[in-house]
C-alpha cells in the first residue's frame, strides 16, 4: 500500500489536499551524488546495470522529496534493442554511428523480444519498487515512435532534425515502416514494465514540436496513439509532447491521464485546447529554477493558482538542466508542497 498516493490521485481526477510535484529528468545530472556515480561508470553502464539505476532513481525521493519516482533510464534503450548501436558521447549526446539512411539500412533492423532485450530495465523495475518501500509510486517512460525516429536517421541530437523529415518526407513508405517497428518494440516494452510494477508511464514526444500540425497527424500521433490505446486500460498514461499545444485537443479525447504541457503554453490555453476534463502536468520552465529562491517561491504560487489544485502535476515544462543548484530544485518541490489556496 502506498504512503503517498497523491500523484495517482491526481491521474484519476480526484480532489486533492495539493497538487502532486515531480520534475522531468529529477533522477540525474543536477545532483553532486549522481555526478560521482558517472565520474565511475559511463552513461549506459548506469543504464544497464539495476543496481545503479536503482540507486539514481531513489536519490530524488531522498534528497529532493518528489511525490513520484521515475526510472532512471534513457528513451535511446530501445533502438538498441531493435539493433540500432547507440553511443552516448561526452559533450556531443547520442551519437548512432550507422543511422538508418534507406531500404538496407531498415533491413537490419529487428522487432526484439522487448522484455528479454531490455532485461535490465525490467530488472531495475522491481529492484526500484523493493527500495522504495512503498514510499512514492513509480513511473516509468518510453519515446515517443517519431522522437526515436529522429535519433534513429539523424544519427545525433539536432535542432532541427532535418535528415529525418527529409527521410520521412522523400521516403514515407520507409518512414513508416520504421514508425511501426519502434511502436511495436515500445508498446511490448512498456508492457513488460507494467508487469514489473511501475504505477504509471509517460511517453516523451522531445521532437514532435518539430513537426507542423499536419506532419503531426501524420508520422506522430497515430504511433502514439497505438501505445495509449495498448496501455490506458492497465496503467494511468502521461502524454508528454514539448511544443505540441495544437495537438492537445486530440490527446485529451486518447484515454491518457493526463498531458504534459511545456512553459510556451499558458494553464489557459492548455484547459482550452485539452477540453478540461483531463488532468494536467507541467509547465515551470526549468531555466527558472535559476531565479532567486523567494521568486520561485512566488512563481510556484502563480502557476498552480492558474492551472488550479485539482486535476494537475506540478512540474517543469521540460526536464531539469545540470546547472540547477539542488537547493532550488527543493525550493520548488517545497513551493508546491506548501501551497494553500
Amino acid at each position: 500500500m502506498l504512503k503517498n498516493d497523491l500523484f495517482l490521485r491526481a491521474l484519476r481526477g480526484e480532489v486533492v489536499e495539493r497538487p502532486p510535484v515531480w520534475m522531468m529528468r529529477q533522477a540525474g545530472r543536477y545532483l553532486p551524488d549522481f555526478m560521482k556515480l558517472k565520474e565511475k561508470y559511463d552513461f549506459f553502464t548506469r543504464c544497464q546495470t539495476p543496481e545503479l539505476a536503482t540507486e539514481i532513481t531513489v536519490m530524488p525521493i531522498e534528497q529532493v522529496g518528489t511525490d513520484a519516482a521515475i526510472l532512471f533510464s534513457d528513451i535511446l534503450v530501445v533502438l538498441q534493442a531493435m539493433s540500432i548501436e547507440v553511443e552516448m558521447k561526452n559533450s556531443v549526446g547520442p551519437w548512432l554511428p550507422h543511422p538508418i539512411d534507406g531500404e538496407r539500412a531498415l533491413n537490419k533492423v529487428i522487432v526484439p523480444d522487448a522484455a528479454d532485450a531490455l532485461s535490465y530495465v525490467i530488472d531495475a523495475v522491481k529492484m526500484t519498487k523493493i527500495a522504495l518501500e512503498e514510499k512514492v509510486p513509480l513511473i516509468g517512460f518510453g519515446g515517443s515512435p517519431w522522437t526515436l525516429l529522429c535519433y534513429a536517421v539523424q544519427g545525433e541530437g539536432s535542432k532541427n532534425f532535418d535528415r529525418a523529415k527529409e527521410f520521412c518526407f522523400t521516403q514515407p513508405q520507409l518512414a513508416h515502416r520504421l514508425l511501426q517497428m519502434i511502436t511495436d518494440t515500445t508498446i511490448d516494452y512498456l508492457k513488460a514494465k507494467v508487469e514489473a510494477g511501475v504505477d504509471a508511464m509517460q511517453i516523451f514526444d522531445s521532437w514532435g514540436g518539430l513537426l507542423s500540425p499536419a506532419d503531426y497527424a501524420v508520422f506522430s500521433w497515430p504511433y502514439i496513439n497505438q501505445i495509449v490505446q495498448a496501455l490506458k486500460d492497465y496503467i494511468p498514461v502521461i502524454v508528454f509532447g514539448k511544443g505540441c499545444w495544437f495537438a492537445l485537443n486530440e490527446m485529451g479525447q486518447s484515454g491518457a491521464s493526463a498531458l504534459g504541457v511545456d512553459w510556451t503554453c499558458s494553464a489557459r490555453n492548455a484547459r482550452y485546447l485539452s477540453g478540461g476534463q483531463i488532468t494536467l502536468q507541467g509547465n515551470f520552465d526549468p531555466s527558472r529554477l535559476l531565479s532567486p529562491i523567494p521568486v520561485i517561491e512566488k512563481e510556484v504560487k502563480a502557476m498552480i493558482d492558474a492551472f488550479g489544485k485539482d486535476r494537475y502535476i506540478a512540474n517543469l515544462g521540460h526536464g531539469i538542466l545540470p546547472n540547477i543548484p539542488v537547493d532550488h530544485a527543493k525550493a520548488f518541490v517545497n513551493a508546491v508542497k506548501n501551497y494553500s489556496e
